[in-house]
């Protein structure tokens, strides 16, 4: 199959399965991309994750990243047009519906059932991601300070502890 056709089938899948957001979908994305399809390694898919955890926007614009380095232009357009536009189409009807049925029961079951499953889908992206990054006692601890830092400090913005994460892991791994 043409290049630009799998960019575009992949993440028009990964987007039609996205329920939650982008995290939900990401060991799959990871699985897809970096398993299936090779387009990038472990590191480098890490790595668009991470610059996609701190550039400004919805961190799902990573998925832009890999369609470039696939195909180019034409694969960052393709993938940005596959991961939101189904993902959009789908919103929007079912957010019709949900409003048609406001104040039925079943609606707040619904909504009350899919919390856990949203929670266990990204809880599952973060692992993911985990096992990428973290692979020494080093690593470990680092991961371990940004958690702590961005649980019980709450006046700072957790992308400050994201990024000395960093500066720590690069000073002291590299």
């Amino acid at each position: 199959m043409n290049e630009n056709l799998s960019v575009l089938a992949v993440f028009s899948l990964l987007s039609v399965l996205a329920v939650g957001g982008g995290a939900a979908v990401l060991p799959e994305t990871k699985a897809l991309v970096v398993d299936a399809h090779h387009w990038l390694n472990d590191d480098q898919f890490r790595d668009i994750y991470g610059l996609g955890q701190v550039v400004p926007g919805p961190n799902m614009l990573m998925v832009m990243v890999i369609g470039y380095h696939v195909t180019g232009y034409t694969g960052a357009l393709l993938a940005f047009l596959g991961f939101f536009v189904p993902a959009g189409v789908i919103s929007w009807g079912a957010s019709r519906v949900w409003d048609h049925f406001e104040g039925s029961p079943w609606r707040a079951s619904l909504q009350k059932g899919m919390a856990p499953l949203v929670v266990g889908l990204m809880a599952a992206g973060a692992i993911s991601i985990a096992k990428t990054a973290i692979d020494g006692a080093l690593t470990v601890a680092i991961a371990v300070a940004v958690f702590l830092g961005v649980y019980f400090v709450k006046k700072v913005n957790p992308a400050f502890f994201v990024l000395g994460g960093g500066v720590v892991g690069l000073a002291l791994l590299s």
